[in-house]
Parts: structure tokens; C-alpha cells; sequence
């Protein structure tokens, strides 16, 4: 047997593993020879953003799960030997991108060419103009006529899917934002898509019957294109035409923040705004749709007298007769926390110094029914910025029981009604009232309540002035106006100030601005608050934006320009 030892070859080297991270924790990347730091996970498109590059796109969006079925935002990527949907492909570390190469040009072009194929030339009359992705990346992306020699395919130009949506079938991308928002986001799965090839069609399904959702709105404010379409908004007033004010939803205690489209000083549509704490870009159908009490049976004027005899007079007039009223009695105050923070404030220090009150009865909206997702049970915007108020003036609050248990002893002889809205029957609580001499109310809305009110002071809507509304949770929001009160109307803190001075109370109130400024001292909560500093930005950068906006990213046109030329109307300085 030899002695030698069979020598075994040496183990070939493992392959050099992956660099390590540049930056640790975080991803290092090139997109059109720009290097970027990101972190693991980002999305690509939201990542090329960071290097001043725009993705295209129409099926993606950040809230809801990755389709990649309508191509338009392919891109070239070092670590793929094609062109790779950038809303899909991952990110990693050393990953070089392009996103303007001739190659994912002459893609995007064939995109826009076959997506325009049979959509309907319907630009003139589509709700959707002036804030469309397939007008916009047509003019930038395609911008050639139609190869196209045959007759379109024709499908429903006019489908109603539920109370508020209605869809045209023909302009549809198949993009299925809407059918994932339903699925991902309400978990009720009412839409899809149905048919093949040339004949795909989004609708509802046929075990639904139609499209019954509290959210169905925000299927309208996802499509990027003209096929889903508001019935509440729809033929009444073009996008470019229209302004846009940062603001919040009042119809619950959630504060969803939201964006105030107008035209002169009406208002046309409420649209969610961003916000992750509150409302991310979501807002209910109910919600919505309360923008129609900014503009109908409005209190433009105040009144003095009851029923058949009330005549109108002027917003100082009403002032000095309701302060005669006031002066020398023992009022009963209830208060609504339905007005902003600044309201509350003015209003409970003149009650408090004014009237020598050192406790009020809350009356407000009646409750109504919570959800999963937005909508709360209480129906009054700005409970909690009552409460903080109230408990940093040395307020008391009684609950509203207490209130009708006093109208009914006729117990109350004077009472001053900031705010008509009641948690009762309207009709009821007027029965009420039919033991009280004197009794006053500052409503921005006509109502029972105010019908049967022996003065009525006119007040303005939150839309119409700055402020600050406090939600539920306890998260505080600054507003922007979007047009000047309405005919003699007034903020309730003017009202409250001038019916102050009535009484020999000077209250320093020139502004809401100065309200906030010169009572929140006194509330905890609101005293370290920024008023300046967070106030909402009332202009965006005009044309095409595929950043994730208030509800989709939809380019916003003009309307984001602040307050416009109002008919002639004279502006106060400072708008």
C-alpha cells in the first residue's frame, strides 16, 4: 500500500457577495444619473420623485396594491434586460434607472396610442377636463392623430352605477383603481371587471344590483380619466373654472381634511385632502355632499321678529336691539360646537365677562351612526375644541337634558342660542321655547329654531373665514377661506365682539387671527398651536402632477390659485 496521500484540489472561492449598503439602513440608487438615498421598500415611482424625475402612470396609486396593467410607467433598469413597470419593479442597492431614454419614450407613446385607440373624442362635454391624466400625457407623452381607420368600439356612455356615481364605459382605461379601492380600502367588493379583450367593462357586480357604498365618491376623485363620473357634480361647472381652499369636512367629529372647490361665492364640490392621521385621502359620501348647506336656506340676513313678522335689518341694528335684551337679564346661553375654535373662544368670553354666565348648555346635532372607516357618531365638528375651551375659561358645560328640563319648568325666561342646530326634534324643542320672553339666535342656516326666534343674527359659514377646528382625536386643523361671508352675515366671534361692546366689554377681536392670538392663552391645549405657521398651502404648481394629492395625484389645473375676482365683489385687505 503506498504511502502517499491523495491531495484534493482546493475549493473553488464563493462569489463575492453583494457591496455592502452605501448607506446603511437605507437604499442608494441612480435614477437618470442622479444618485438618491431611500428607504427599503419605497415604491420606484415615488422614489424617481425624489430625483425630480415623473413617472407616468394611471393604475398606480400609493394606497392601494400594485396592478401594473396599464404600462405607462415602463422603464429601463439595470437589472433587467427589458423594460420593467416601475410601480412593480423593487428597488435595491447600486440600481440604476431610466426613465427618458428613447427606448421608454417610443413606449410610452405606444401606450397613450393604444389606450386613445377607441377612447371617444369627448374632451368638449367630459366633466373630466382640465384635470385628466389621458388629456395631459397626451399632450406630453403622444401628441399625433389617431391611426385608426375603422369605427370605434362602442360600450355605455351613460351607466348608473349607484345614487352618486355613473359611469361611461367607452372612456374607461381598465385601470381598476376603483375596483381595488372598493375591495382593499371599504372591504366591500361591489365593482369589477367583466367581459374580455376589446369588450372588458368595469361594473358592478350582478349580485349587488347597484353600487350601495358611504365611499363611492371617492372612486370619481381615483379616475384618472372621465369614465367615473360625481351625478351631484356632473354638467355643472368645468374644472378650470373653479378655486380650491383648504379646509375640513364639518358634518362629524373626524374633521376629514378636505378642499373647497367654489366659483365666485358658491360652492360646487368638497374634495379629500392628504392627511395620514385623519383622513389619509378618503372622505364619505355624506360628507361629501354637505358642501349643499353652504349654499342653501343660508341666515344672509338677520332678522328681528317671529314667524310671518320677522323683518330683515341690518347686522348692527340687530346688534344693539339684541344687547338692549341682553343687558340687565339673566341669560341662559346654549352653544353648538359647530363653530371654529376662534368662534368659541370669543363667544364664551363674552358670555363669561359679558353676561357674568359661568356655565352654558351644549346643544348642537343630534348623534347618528359610526362606520369602520371615517365616519363617527357624533355629528358636531369641534366637541373636543368646546370642551378644551370651556374648561380653560372656567366654564361650565350642561349637558342639553338639562337645558329642556329648565324650558320646561319655565325656568328660562332669556335665552341667547349660539348655533340653531338642537339634538332633538326641531319641532319639539320650538314647543319648548313657549314659555321664554326673550329668545336669540346666531345660526348660519333657516331653520325651525330660528323661525320661531325673536332676533336673529346672521352668521358665517366656516368656509367663509380662517380658523381652527379640533377633531375627535384631538388633532387641531387650521382653515382657509375660500370667499367672503355671505350678504350681511358675520363670524360668530364678530358677533360675539360686537354684542361685547354693546354690553361696555371691550373684547379684542379684529381678526380671527387676533382671537386666537389673544384668548388661547388661556386654553392649554392651544396655546403652544402655530396658528401661522400651520396653516394649509393655498396654491400648488399648475400642469401636469403625478404626485399623490388630495385624493389620486389628478393634475389640478388652475384652480389651486386662491381667492379669484368675486363679481365685482370687495375683497377685504389681507386676502
Amino acid at each position: 500500500m503506498s504511502d502517499d496521500k491523495k491531495v484534493e484540489a482546493p475549493k473553488p472561492a464563493p462569489p463575492p457577495g453583494p457591496p455592502p449598503p452605501k448607506n446603511p439602513g437605507m437604499v442608494t440608487m441612480t435614477v437618470d444619473g442622479r444618485e438618491i438615498v431611500v428607504k427599503p421598500g419605497t415604491n420606484l415611482i415615488e422614489a424617481a420623485k425624489a430625483a425630480g424625475s415623473e413617472i407616468p402612470y394611471y393604475c398606480y396609486h400609493p394606497r392601494l396594491s400594485v396592478a401594473a396593467n396599464c404600462r405607462m410607467c415602463l422603464v429601463e433598469a439595470s437589472n433587467s434586460p427589458k423594460l420593467v413597470p416601475a410601480c412593480q419593479h423593487g428597488i435595491g442597492e447600486g440600481l440604476v434607472v431610466k426613465t427618458n431614454t428613447d427606448k421608454v419614450k417610443a413606449q410610452q407613446k405606444s401606450v397613450m396610442e393604444f389606450l386613445l385607440l377607441n377612447h371617444p373624442v369627448d374632451c368638449s362635454i367630459c366633466d373630466q377636463a382640465g384635470e385628466c391624466k389621458l388629456q395631459d400625457y397626451y399632450m406630453r407623452y403622444d401628441f399625433k392623430p389617431s391611426r385608426l381607420d375603422g369605427p370605434k368600439i362602442l360600450r355605455n356612455k351613460r351607466k348608473v352605477l349607484g345614487d352618486l356615481v355613473v359611469i361611461d364605459q367607452e372612456r374607461c382605461v381598465l385601470c381598476t383603481r376603483c375596483v381595488r379601492f372598493m375591495e382593499e380600502v371599504v372591504q366591500e367588493p361591489q365593482l369589477g371587471v367583466f367581459g374580455r379583450g376589446s369588450h372588458e367593462v368595469v361594473d358592478v357586480a350582478p349580485h349587488f344590483g347597484k353600487l350601495d357604498s358611504n365611499y363611492s365618491g371617492n372612486i370619481v376623485d381615483l379616475c384618472p380619466v372621465g369614465a367615473l363620473l360625481n351625478r351631484d357634480f356632473r354638467f355643472r361647472a368645468r374644472a378650470w373654472f373653479l378655486s380650491a381652499a383648504p379646509s375640513v369636512c364639518t358634518g362629524c367629529s373626524r374633521g376629514c381634511s378636505i378642499n373647497v372647490d367654489f366659483m365666485g361665492q358658491d360652492t360646487y364640490r368638497f374634495r379629500p385632502r392628504e392627511n395620514e392621521a385623519i383622513n389619509k385621502s378618503w372622505m364619505c359620501d355624506q360628507g361629501r355632499l354637505s358642501y349643499k348647506l353652504l349654499n342653501q336656506k343660508r341666515m344672509q340676513q338677520s332678522l328681528v321678529g317671529r314667524g310671518a313678522e320677522a323683518k330683515e335689518t341690518h347686522f348692527a341694528d340687530a346688534v344693539k336691539l339684541l344687547g338692549q335684551k341682553l343687558k340687565g337679564a339673566q341669560v341662559t346661553v346654549a352653544i353648538a360646537p359647530t363653530f371654529s375654535n376662534e368662534d368659541l373662544m370669543a363667544a364664551l368670553a363674552f358670555v363669561r365677562d359679558g353676561l357674568a354666565v359661568k356655565a352654558v348648555y351644549v346643544t348642537g346635532r343630534p348623534q347618528g351612526q359610526a362606520d369602520k372607516l371615517l365616519v363617527t357618531a357624533d355629528k358636531n365638528p369641534n366637541r373636543k375644541g368646546l370642551e378644551w375651551i370651556a374648561r380653560g375659561f372656567g366654564v361650565e358645560l350642561k349637558p342639553f337634558a338639562e337645558l329642556t328640563a329648565a324650558l320646561d319648568k319655565g325656568a328660562v325666561k332669556t335665552l341667547l342660542a349660539l348655533g340653531a342646530d338642537v339634538p332633538e326634534d326641531q319641532e319639539v324643542f320650538v314647543k319648548r321655547l313657549s314659555g321664554v320672553e326673550t329668545f336669540a339666535a346666531i345660526a348660519t342656516n333657516e331653520n325651525a329654531v330660528t323661525a320661531a326666534a325673536h332676533v336673529v343674527i346672521g352668521a358665517s359659514a366656516h368656509v367663509e373665514d380662517e380658523g381652527t377646528f379640533t377633531q375627535e382625536a384631538g388633532i387641531t386643523q387650521r382653515v382657509r377661506r375660500a370667499y367672503p361671508p355671505k350678504g350681511d352675515s358675520h363670524p360668530l366671534w364678530k358677533c360675539a365682539a360686537s354684542l361685547a361692546k354693546e354690553l361696555g366689554l371691550e373684547l379684542k377681536a379684529a381678526s380671527s387671527r387676533e382671537v386666537f392670538k389673544s384668548l388661547s392663552g388661556a386654553v392649554p391645549e392651544l396655546k403652544d398651536y402655530a396658528w401661522d405657521k400651520h396653516a394649509p398651502i393655498n396654491q400648488t404648481r399648475p400642469g401636469i402632477s403625478t404626485m399623490a394629492a388630495g385624493s389620486d395625484g389628478r393634475p389640478p389645473g388652475w384652480r389651486e390659485q386662491g381667492v379669484p375676482n368675486l363679481r365685482g365683489l370687495t375683497l377685504p385687505s389681507g386676502t
